[in-house]
């Protein structure tokens, strides 16, 4: 499990065994889980995000397109 962002807003795991990742909006308290190819096709996006503007806004800007995607409720153990 790796952290690959952590803001006010969200956060983003990795998880390299499962290959996939975790995108929490702490706002909201939901979050998701994608795997496989969406898993690849998101780090991807994520890598160019980083690159064009790694900002705390222009992270969260490119996560919040994720919302209708993130949508578990999230609860505590």
């Amino acid at each position: 499990m790796n952290i690959v962002y952590n803001s006010e807003n969200y956060y983003v795991v990795e998880y390299p065994q499962q290959r996939g990742y975790e995108v929490v909006d702490k706002q909201a308290s939901r979050g998701t889980f994608f795997q496989g190819d969406v898993a690849e096709k998101f780090r991807a996006s994520m890598m160019g995000v980083f690159g064009e503007d790694p900002s705390a806004e222009h992270v969260d800007e490119f996560l919040s397109d994720f919302g209708g995607l993130i949508n578990f409720q999230m609860t505590l153990h």
